[in-house]
């Protein structure tokens, strides 16, 4: 049976196109894809289409998926860490 610890998420490790590497809490991550959602509605990958909230769109994003197209030369990326073992 899997440890309990290996589906804990202590924060994430966020790159974006021309930032330094941050740290965010998961709620920093689900504020952060919101503001991103809000804006592109008319552009979301099809897996978000179907949920009706920002909200809901962000949460599935965030646990789902590790990156979001941000079109051709942008990125954004967000990794789980654990700060103990």
């Amino acid at each position: 049976m899997p440890d309990s610890i290996m589906y804990q998420e202590d924060g994430f490790v966020v790159l974006e196109t021309n930032q330094p590497e941050q740290i965010l809490t998961p709620q920093e991550l689900l504020e952060k894809l919101k503001g991103i959602l809000s804006t592109r509605q008319d552009d979301l990958p099809k897996e978000l289409e179907k949920l009706t909230t920002i909200d809901d769109q962000a949460q599935y994003l965030m646990e789902n998926f590790c990156d979001l197209d941000m079109g051709s030369d942008d990125y954004l990326q967000w990794y789980v860490i654990r700060l103990e073992k």
